[in-house]
């Protein structure tokens, strides 16, 4: 690490030789700066003297050449999700985080410290991590569905087997076949199952044996080991390769604790090789065997049963044919007499439903006769009364015009005008004067009143025995 340059901008007298002298406390703050801007690194190594306060766990990790203080908060720790009591003396872990600096103060101690953000198990805990993103990516792209969505055959005729040959699981899948009592070809492909070349070889194998037409399953196996042992089932390109094939693969790695990936991409994947040897024959050929014998059994049992009991009837009938035809006369003369029974009370209750048929459409016709008759009589009556009150109705409206002609003729009478104070001026022949011209071309005239009649005259008309100027009567 090269070393630092940190500039805190005090101005001091120089020494001889070096900067400053700097405030400590201004110098711890730079210097807890610096660090945390260190970058973030992975460090791998072995733990000791770990402790534990209310907010983090602490401890050293160390290896041969060298030992770094180390720190972790406690809900970091419970995120990583390490098993309990895995963070241990001894235990080999990796960790990542960076640098950190306390720079402490007047009652507190300055301490350094690697502070981890994340830590998990190495060793094996290192092929997990990288078995599970491996896992993580063959399942993205959908490969581990590929196998499973292939048809297997019940009772497959041939069966490719690709082991160690000298395994023991070799020998455990045959027996399982054999407790099933299969009776079909096995092709062998040996090869390695535990080393560099492993992976390459299995992949080999299975693509040979798939480029044969007649094989319609085929058994990956061996025994069980550690995660290291088995690496060579979770090779990626081994993984691809059992994906692609157009043959289904039943997986039988390990024991029942032992996951591999090929059992992810696996059309089946199994415990054991013997749950391999029923998963790649899935029909029991011994159960089968026996069933088929019970039923054909029954059936036999069953034809036999029947043939007797055809026999018994067609010897019945051999022996009783006379007896069948006077049965067979005897039901045909009760079925004539029960028809010329029926005939007779049908041709009876037929004329005596005719007649009483008749005799209601008569009654019928005669109260529609009757109600018709009815029915006019009351529209006669509905019409006269009509009649009388329209004459009614009639009259009545003349009666009402009548009287309003006379109010209206009355209205007009001159005598109705004399009543209310006028006079009428007529000739003495009494021919009505309507104009004063006329009055005065008159020079006699009347004046009518109500109550009576006035003679007058001009006023230049002098009546006789009359001089000189007078007035009018």
């Amino acid at each position: 690490m090269a070393n630092p340059q940190i500039s805190l901008g005090v101005s001091a007298t120089p020494g001889p030789d070096l900067p400053g002298p700097f405030a400590v406390g201004r110098y711890a703050k730079k210097l807890k700066g610096w660090m945390r801007e260190r970058p973030r690194v992975l460090l791998i190594g072995e733990v000791t003297g770990v402790g534990r306060s209310k907010v983090q766990a602490y401890f050293e990790l160390r290896d041969g050449e060298g030992a770094v203080p180390c720190a972790i908060w406690l809900r970091d720790l419970e995120r990583a999700g390490l098993p309990d009591g895995a963070l241990r003396d001894g235990a080999e872990v990796v960790i990542a985080g960076g640098l950190d600096y306390y720079e402490g103060g007047g009652t507190a101690s300055p301490n350094f410290c690697f502070r981890a953000t994340h830590v998990r198990l190495a060793g094996e805990g290192d092929l997990l991590a990288r078995l599970e993103a491996l896992r993580t990516q063959l399942r993205a792209e959908g490969l581990t569905t590929l196998q499973k969505q292939l048809t297997r055959s019940a009772l497959p005729k041939t069966i490719g087997v690709v082991t160690a040959e000298g395994g023991a699981a070799r020998r455990d899948l045959l027996a399982g076949l054999e407790r099933r009592g299969w009776g079909g070809t096995v092709v062998w492909a040996f090869a390695p199952v535990q080393d560099r070349h492993a992976a390459p070889a299995i992949a080999r194998a299975l693509q040979d044996l798939a480029a044969r037409p007649e094989i319609e399953a085929i058994v990956v196996t061996r025994g069980g080991g550690s995660l290291a042992d088995l690496w060579a089932f979770c090779d990626e390109t081994l993984c691809r390769t059992v994906a692609m094939l157009r043959v289904p693969v039943v997986s039988a790695v390990g024991h029942e604790r032992d996951t591999t990936l090929i059992d992810d991409v696996a059309a089946v994947a199994c415990s054991t090789p013997t749950h391999a040897a029923e998963a790649a024959v899935p029909l029991d050929c011994r159960g089968a065997r026996r069933e088929l014998g019970r039923q054909a059994l029954f059936l036999r049992r069953g034809a036999d049963g029947a043939i007797g009991a055809r026999a018994r009837h067609l010897g019945s009938l051999a022996r009783g044919p006379a007896r069948a035809l006077q049965r067979q006369r005897t039901i045909l003369n009760q079925k004539t007499r029960e028809i010329r029974a029926a005939s007779e009370r049908g041709i009876a209750e037929r004329g005596a439903f005719q007649r009483r048929i008749a005799t209601i459409v008569l009654e019928r016709t005669r109260r529609r006769a009757l109600d018709r008759a009815e029915r006019a009589g009351e529209k006669r009556r509905r019409h006269g009364a009509a009649l009388d009150s329209a004459a009614e109705r009639a009259v009545a409206q003349r009666r009402e015009a009548l009287r309003q002609a006379a109010v209206a003729l009355r209205a007009h009478d001159p005598e109705r005008t004399l009543e209310r104070g006028y006079a009428l001026a007529e000739t003495p022949d009494g021919e009505p004067l309507t104009s004063a011209a006329a009055v005065a071309a008159a020079g006699r005239f009347s004046l009518r009143f109500s109550d009576g009649r006035v003679d007058a005259r001009t006023a230049a008309d002098p009546g006789p025995g009359a001089g000189g100027d007078q007035g009018d009567r």
